[in-house]
């Protein structure tokens, strides 16, 4: 039986990409996703920039009884967990969804997998865990004490994997605290594809470039930076992807328990990413100023360097890139 990765969330804008980056590594590839904000046709896009599909199965991590056949049929060595909810805004008003599916849910993976002897797991966290920091610079370090339902669950996951080391030593497991994930692959072919209206500024932005939306809404013009919106650590989804590849190649020789952020360190504001946009779709992206929402911080990003240190990782794609390959990939969206 060939030894093979687990991905959930596989279809999904980050693990789609990181299954291209396990698939150009030579890993063979079992992805599950339930495609509740993904979609099939993602494979094609996989299929046509590295030659190879991974073996999908449709179903939900919820299912002790999919999870059980996978673990059953294959010899996983490694998961990489990212089937989650991740609307901020919606965690808010079902948050009993949220518990049930990203903590629930990524209990019940847990179970399966210490079941099966899976020795490695590397978790999609967020940067949500931190909540609102002293400093505008979040390292490790800082308290965690997230502000939303969404953060809240993915600390508490956190907190599951920190006990499971302590009881079972032998794992190797890996947290990512992710910052601002944007952009595509540089191919065209995969890229963030929400069903429904997206939750992020820049397939938001890519709509309005499209003509699918007529405008963009600014949340705040008043808060205390450069131009008075928003600021956020944005990363290019490759170099993301590549991220994860480092953690998996660390945890294949050494079993260890790694937290760390995974940004650039360069913060952006909304209206440098609009401004950004505009130059690389050639498009003017009309925007509309709106009262703050509640809990948006002025400003934060991520201090990368114990990643680099651990990892031997740093990103190497900037803005201009990052605008870029969104446009290239919703131009491949709309003449699909």
């Amino acid at each position: 039986m060939t030894s093979s990765i687990l991905v959930t969330g596989g279809l999904g804008f980050i693990g789609s990409h990181v299954v291209v980056e396990l698939l150009i590594r030579g890993s063979d590839v079992v992805v599950l996703d339930n495609l509740s904000n993904s979609n099939e046709s993602i494979l094609d896009g996989v299929q046509k920039i590295t030659g190879k599909t991974p073996l999908l199965y449709i179903g939900d991590i919820r299912d002790p009884a999919i999870l059980k056949l996978i673990f059953k049929r294959h010899d996983i060595q490694s998961v990489l967990h990212f089937a989650g909810l991740k609307a901020v805004g919606e965690g808010e008003e079902k948050p009993l969804l949220y518990f049930d599916n990203n903590v629930k849910g990524s209990i019940m993976l847990f179970d399966e997998m210490i079941k099966a002897n899976v020795r490695r797991v590397i978790f999609s966290s967020s940067a949500t865990v931190y909540g609102e920091a002293i400093s505008v610079k979040y390292n490790e370090n800082m308290l965690l004490k997230p502000i939303n339902v969404y953060g809240k669950t993915k600390l508490m996951v956190e907190e599951v994997l920190r006990e499971m080391k302590r009881a079972y030593p032998q794992l190797g497991i890996a947290i990512l605290r992710y910052f601002n994930p944007v952009g595509a692959h540089p191919s065209g072919f995969i890229g963030e594809n929400s069903n429904g209206t997206p939750n992020n500024l820049m397939p938001y932005i890519a709509d309005v470039a499209s003509g699918k939306k007529e405008k963009l809404f600014i949340f705040g013009d008043d808060f205390a930076t450069p131009d008075g919106t928003g600021v956020r650590d944005y990363i290019h989804v490759k170099d993301l992807a590549l991220g994860h590849i480092a953690a998996l190649n660390k945890l294949e020789t050494n079993f260890d328990m790694i937290t760390v952020n995974l940004g650039t360190g360069k913060p952006y504001s909304v209206l440098d990413i609009v401004c950004a946009f505009e130059e690389a779709s050639g498009k003017k992206i009309p925007y509309e100023i709106v009262p703050r929402r509640q809990g948006d911080l002025a400003e934060y990003y991520a201090d990368p360097s114990l990643a680099e240190k651990m990892l031997q990782w740093k990103t190497s794609f900037d803005i201009k890139a990052m605008c870029e390959d969104t446009w290239n990939w919703q131009k491949y969206k709309i003449k699909a």
